[in-house]
């Protein structure tokens, strides 16, 4: 597996639970959660955005432990 350099987002924590975004080599984006690193979602940029849209416009359900 290649190693990325992984940012954490301003929207997470100091604890865990945080959301993590590296660059691929190809061009795409690699998004993890803190909690589970070895799952990885891979985005092209465009849905990247198009899913943070979705999920700002309501669109989507986002399942939060609670």
């Amino acid at each position: 597996m290649p190693r990325y350099e992984w940012q954490k987002s301003s929207y997470s924590s100091e604890g865990a639970n945080c959301v993590n975004v590296a660059a691929a080599p190809d061009g795409t984006l690699r998004i993890r959660e803190s909690d589970d690193p070895e799952v990885l979602l891979s985005l092209a940029p465009g849905q990247l955005s198009a899913l943070l849209i979705a999920i700002k416009g309501g669109r989507l359900r986002v399942q939060t432990e609670g």
